[in-house]
C-alpha cells in the first residue's frame, strides 16, 4: 500500500531514529536443571542396574548416552545379531555378559530395570514379559505396533505397578521445558494452530542401511525376529532396515511423527489424542520394495487446536515446531527455541478509509488517536522484543531423559512420559498410516479403543 500517513507500529518504529533500529533479540544459553544428568550425585547404594534388551544403532546409541548418567550400571547385554554383542560392549565401555536371548536377561536378580530398543513389533511382547518379571522399562518409541498393542501395555504395567517410560527424549529436553513455560505462561495467547515437520535427504535418514558382511542366518536369530510378523525366508534387508516394512514398523509416522506428537503433547500438556486425522503423501524417491511413503503429511483435529504435521525423505528440512498464537509466535528450529510477540495493539485502520472522503478520513483518525494515545518509543521496543534460547554445547537430552527414568525407579513416581502418554503419542502414528493406507479420514473412537472411518 502506498498511502501517505503510517500505521501506529509503522511511527513508533520509523519516526524515531533510535526505535527504528531497536527491536532487540535477547539471547539465552539454558541450563539444565535438578535432577538432570548434569546435576545429581548418586550415592553408590541407590545405583541402579540396568540391562539392554536390542543394541543396533539406537541400542548403542542409548548404551553411549548411559555413560553420561551418574548412579546407573549397565551389567548385561541382548540381540538377535552376534556382532552386535561386541558393538554393546563397546558402546558400553564394558565386558558385559551378553545374549540373544531376553529371557535369560529377565531372570537375572541383579537387573532392576531393562532398555528396551527391538523392533516395534516385539515392544509389546519384551515389556510384558519385563513388567511380569518385576523390571522396570524404558521402552524406545513409538511404544505400540498396532492399538490393541497399546493397551496390553497399559494394563499389565499398572497392573504390576512397574515404573516405565517411553523413548522421545525432548520431552526431557531443557529446550521444551522452555517451550512449556513460555506457552503455559499464555504470552502466546490462545494457540489455535501447530505445525510440525522432521524432513532429510539422505540414504542413511531414509533408513538405507548398509547390510553388515557377516550378516547369515548363522550369526542372526530369523525365527525370533519374525515372532509376532509373518514368517518369511532369511532376508538381512528385512532385518536391518525393518522401519522400511509394515510387518515390523509404523514407517515416518512411528519413526519421526512420534517425536513430534510427544513434543506438542508436552508443551501443550495435551495428554491426549487427536480426535481426527487426515494423510497425504506418497512413494516417490525410495522405491526399494519398502511399505511405507517417503513423504506424508497429516492433519489432526485436537479438541482446542490444529495440528499439522510433515515428514519428507527427499529434503534436508531438519526439524520445526510452530505454535502460532493470537498474542506471539513461538518456534522449535533444530535446537534453538524462539519466541516473537505479535503487535496486538490497537491500530487505527489503513486501507477502507481511503475509501472515504478526506474529512471523514481525518475525523476517524482524530477519534482514535484521542482514545488510543501512543506509547513510548521505549516503552512500545521492550514490547516487540523476541527471545531466543539455546542448549549449552555438548548438552544431551537423551541423556536427561535416561536420568529421568533411573530416577523415577529409585522415587517410584511416574515418569512424564509414561506409559499413558506414550500410547496417546503412539496412537497418533496409527492414525496416520491408518489414513494414509485407507485414503480415509481416520477417526479416534476412545470408548471402543479403536480407529475408525
Amino acid at each position: 500500500m502506498d498511502h501517505s500517513s503510517l500505521t501506529r507500529r509503522q511511527f513508533i518504529r520509523f519516526g524515531t531514529g533510535i526505535v527504528a533500529a531497536s527491536t532487540a533479540m535477547k539471547v539465552t544459553v539454558l541450563e539444565p536443571n535438578l535432577p538432570s544428568a548434569y546435576a545429581r550425585v548418586v550415592p553408590p547404594s541407590d545405583t541402579v542396574r540396568f540391562a539392554s534388551i536390542g543394541t543396533g544403532v539406537r541400542g548403542c546409541e542409548l548404551l553411549q548416552s548411559s555413560l553420561r548418567v551418574p548412579g546407573i550400571e549397565c551389567v548385561a547385554v541382548c540381540d538377535l545379531y552376534d556382532s552386535r554383542h561386541e558393538a554393546a560392549k563397546e558402546a558400553v565401555k564394558k565386558d558385559v555378559p551378553a545374549s540373544r536371548d531376553y529371557r535369560k536377561i529377565l531372570d537375572r536378580k541383579d537387573v532392576d530395570a531393562v532398555i528396551v530398543a527391538t523392533a516395534d513389533h516385539q515392544h509389546r511382547r519384551v515389556l510384558v514379559d519385563a513388567c511380569l518379571s518385576g523390571k522396570d522399562v524404558y521402552c524406545e518409541k513409538p511404544m505400540s505396533h498396532t492399538v490393541e498393542d497399546g493397551f496390553a501395555m497399559i494394563d499389565v504395567t499398572q497392573k504390576t505397578n512397574r515404573i516405565v517410560q517411553i523413548g522421545s527424549q525432548g520431552v526431557s529436553s531443557i529446550l521444551y521445558a522452555k517451550a512449556k513455560e513460555i506457552y503455559g505462561s499464555g504470552r502466546l495467547g490462545d494457540v489455535f494452530m501447530i505445525e510440525a515437520y522432521s524432513d532429510r535427504n539422505s540414504a542413511s535418514g531414509a533408513w538405507v542401511y548398509p547390510i553388515p558382511p557377516d550378516a547369515n542366518e548363522q550369526t542372526i536369530d530369523w525365527n525370533t525376529f519374525l515372532d509376532g510378523a509373518p514368517k518369511r525366508p532369511f532376508d538381512p534387508v528385512r532385518f536391518f532396515r525393518w522401519r522400511c516394512f509394515a510387518d515390523y514398523g509404523e514407517g515416518l509416522a512411528g519413526d519421526l511423527f512420534v517425536h513430534l506428537i510427544s513434543g506438542i503433547h508436552f508443551i501443550t500438556s495435551t495428554n491426549t489424542v487427536a480426535q481426527r486425522a487426515q494423510s497425504t503423501g506418497g512413494l516417490f524417491h525410495w522405491k526399494d520394495g519398502r511399505d511405507f511413503p517417503d513423504l506424508i503429511e497429516t492433519f489432526y483435529d485436537y479438541p482446542n487446536f490444529r495440528v499439522v504435521l510433515r515428514c519428507n525423505l527427499n529434503n534436508e528440512g531438519g526439524e520445526f515446531i510452530g505454535f502460532y498464537g493470537t498474542q506471539g509466535t513461538m518456534v522449535i528450529k533444530d535446537s534453538t527455541l524462539t519466541y516473537t510477540p505479535q503487535d496486538t495493539r490497537p491500530q487505527p485502520e489503513s486501507y477502507s478509509i481511503y475509501g472515504w472522503p478526506n474529512h471523514l478520513r481525518e475525523e476517524y483518525l482524530r477519534d482514535f488517536h484521542a482514545k488510543y494515545p501512543l506509547p513510548t518509543p521505549l516503552a512500545s521496543a521492550v514490547e516487540d522484543e523476541s527471545e531466543t534460547f539455546t542448549m549449552p554445547r555438548g548438552y544431551s537430552d537423551l541423556a536427561d531423559h535416561q536420568a529421568n527414568f533411573f530416577n523415577a525407579v529409585r522415587t517410584r513416581k511416574r515418569t512424564v512420559e509414561n506409559e499413558e502418554f506414550g500410547n496417546n503419542a503412539a496412537i497418533g502414528c496409527h492414525l496416520a498410516n491408518y489414513s494414509y493406507f485407507n485414503k480415509v479420514v481416520a477417526t479416534w473412537d476412545a470408548g471402543g479403543k479403536r480407529i475408525k472411518s
